[in-house]
């Protein structure tokens, strides 16, 4: 949870024409998450002069994210999330720094200055849309900004009334009354809660997130705090919105979670509940419990209204980056292909890709220009995986439906089906193993051959529709994909436009098991994986 800053010339919003996004819609986009301030720079700034142990404006705007679009699209994003767009406090500076995050708010209805003007947004949104993108926008009603409990000067604020904020005490964790009514802030940032149960203030945010929504042609929100808010009020403002509208519950209980998904709370949630659980299975040190995250799945899969519209991830601002609490790249890489290949949408939090390891707030919100925007191992993976999501998006009318089915696990991995994509992953990390994990693939009878995405490795199926993968040279994730399936994909020597595959494809054997295993790769073809992996041990089998 965070905090935006003052407006760009004091634009309010005025109405224009705008096609609502619905939940089916967004369910097909994948977005990164990032930081307006700490994204991009003007040109000519010095791109050193950014301590996120400061916790001060770095200079990142609206302008400088749209100037930088190819690195998000040439990743194959198809949306962009940044962060609210309101006016913020202007102040002293507090114990917390400034509002560089855009979280502490003071007028809804103005714009945040320190981000760009009202024209420097509508041309971001244009040209995300003139991409085929989306935007989505970050906003807060639970809490304005505030430096104490005194509510006597709110001259500068949305709602300049008294009587509409509750009235000052301290949240009691775990009663759902305190908080939702209680100010979520401390004594240095106070956070004054909103009466969100007012039917003046209700008009008021219905009427403000329609006008934003339309003015910026905005495709679907984030909220803030959601679960800080009465349930009840979420259909009313995401009713008004017309989109896609997501909310932060920080909760790792999927039963408490997943209240705040439905036609009586909002479209979706970002899920905590699986995050936890991609923490313990997959990180080093950790738990390494598969089968808890196995029991997740089937959890949210119960509590959830429809798991496909979750937001899956794995580092957000709120949390340590995975670098910070996983020794072993590896058990990112396969943790984070769960969160595409899963149920739910991929949302990548900036900087993952550039393998941030910052600790919690404020060192995980670091800039983004330090890395020089490098095209990583992680950059690289992510890049194919939304390629993949992509195509069978756009190749098949059920595949981001179809509900994923757990096949097999076993204290070092996990196997999953969903619709013809067959996912294997590991927690062992990169050092050799003697093990291996055997997937028995819901492939139909009729598929006889598959792909590893990852690596363009073929696999047969065999006999016993079994795939056996050996990890003699470290974890890697595997990701099954029908030779069929990938015809006009453009992966692994499938040509976009007819399915001819390139030279040097690998031979396939099956053993008197039934099991697939492959022959040999061409020096090609091995070539592409070292490219892929960049000096990471792969996968031997």
């Amino acid at each position: 949870m965070l905090p935006p800053r003052t407006n760009g010339g004091n634009a309010r919003y005025t109405s224009t024409s705008h096609s609502s996004s619905p939940p089916s819609v967004n369910r097909a986009k994948h977005a990164p998450r990032i930081i307006t301030d700490r994204f991009a720079l003007p040109k000519g700034s010095d791109l050193n002069a950014c301590d996120p142990g400061k916790q001060t404006f770095c200079g990142g705007t609206w302008n400088t994210i749209r100037d930088n679009l190819d690195y998000i699209q040439n990743a194959g994003f198809t949306a962009v999330w940044i962060s609210p767009v309101s006016q913020n406090y202007e102040g002293p500076r507090t114990p917390y720094g400034d509002p560089y995050h855009g979280y502490w708010i003071a007028d809804a209805t103005k714009l945040n200055s320190r981000f760009g003007s009202a024209d420097d947004l509508k041309a971001l949104s244009d040209e995300l849309h003139r991409r085929g993108m989306f935007l989505m926008v970050d906003v807060v009603v639970n809490n304005v900004m505030g430096l104490n409990t005194d509510l006597s000067d709110l001259s500068t604020y949305m709602f300049k009334d008294k009587s509409l904020y509750h009235p000052y005490c301290p949240i009691q964790w775990g009663n759902s009354a305190s908080e939702q009514n209680c100010w979520l802030g401390d004594t240095n940032v106070t956070l004054p809660d909103i009466n969100t149960q007012d039917p003046s203030v209700v008009s008021a945010y219905t009427t403000w997130i329609k006008a934003l929504v339309t003015e910026f042609n905005i495709d679907g929100l984030r909220i803030d705090a959601a679960k800080h808010v009465n349930m009840d009020f979420w259909p009313q403002f995401c009713g008004a919105a017309g989109v896609y509208c997501i909310g932060e519950v920080f909760d790792a209980d999927p039963a408490q979670a997943l209240q705040y998904q439905g036609p009586k709370a909002l479209d979706a949630i970002l899920n905590y509940p699986l995050y936890n659980a991609l923490v313990e299975a997959f990180a080093i040190p950790g738990p390494q419990n598969m089968s808890a995250l196995a029991d997740m799945i089937t959890q949210i899969k119960a509590k959830s209204t429809d798991p496909t519209l979750l937001g899956n991830f794995l580092e957000d601002q709120d949390v340590p980056r995975w670098a910070n609490i996983s020794v072993d790249p590896q058990t990112m890489w396969n943790a984070m292909v769960f969160s595409f290949m899963a149920d739910g949408i991929p949302i990548v939090y900036y900087g993952q890709e550039q393998g941030f390891h910052g600790n919690a707030d404020p060192y995980n919100r670091e800039a983004l220009w330090t890395s020089n925007y490098e095209n990583t191992t992680t950059y690289g993976m992510i890049t194919k995986l939304n390629q993949l999501r992509n195509f069978m998006i756009n190749s098949t009318s059920d595949w981001i439906t179809s509900p994923m089915k757990v096949l097999n696990t076993t204290p070092e991995g996990i196997v999953f089906a969903k619709g013809e994509i067959t996912t294997i992953l590991t927690n062992i990390g990169s050092p050799p193993a003697n093990i291996s994990v055997s997937a028995k693939t819901s492939f139909p009878s009729s598929v006889s051959a598959t792909t590893d995405i990852l690596t363009c490795t073929q696999y047969a199926v065999g006999s016993s529709g079994t795939v056996e993968v050996e990890y003699t040279k470290g974890g890697v994730p595997v990701i099954l994909v029908p030779d069929d399936a990938l015809t006009g994909s453009g992966m692994c020597g499938h040509d976009l436009a007819n399915g001819s595959q390139s030279k040097g494809a690998q031979g396939i054997a099956t053993d008197s098991n039934g099991v697939a295993r492959p022959l040999s790769m061409s020096a090609t073809r091995l070539a592409v994986v070292a490219g892929l992996l960049m000096g990471v041990v792969s996968m031997a089998l």
